[in-house]
């Protein structure tokens, strides 16, 4: 009898002192880590940095200094169309014209 009471104190010591060093000992009293945010990263749109057009008119994008072709991913976006100064990107529903030079270039 006292072989099982000895067996049942020593489980329950075990037990106590498990859920007790689940806890930082070094944390103040009634202190709880912060719940993390979840937070979704946002995909940068890739830089259109050149267009390439052979002969037969087969043209391919350099994007983020990778050479892609019509139906090409890069960073999550589809290349869906090449034109001679933009491209059309697609991921989704959206859709996006990264143009070659900017509109409003600044001359000095």
């Amino acid at each position: 009898m006292v072989k099982y009471v000895f067996m049942v104190a020593l489980g329950v010591g075990m037990f106590i002192s498990s859920v007790h060093a689940n806890q930082d000992p070094t944390a103040p009293l009634g202190w709880q880590a912060p719940v993390k945010k979840h937070t979704t990263s946002r995909t940068r749109l890739p830089q259109l940095q050149g267009i390439l057009c052979d002969e037969q008119s087969r043209c391919t994008a350099i994007l983020n200094n990778k050479v892609v072709s019509i139906g090409g991913r890069i960073s999550g976006y589809t290349l869906s169309s090449i034109q001679d100064e933009s491209v059309m990107l697609r991921r989704g529903s959206k859709q996006w014209r990264l143009e070659m030079f900017a509109e409003n270039i600044k001359t000095h």
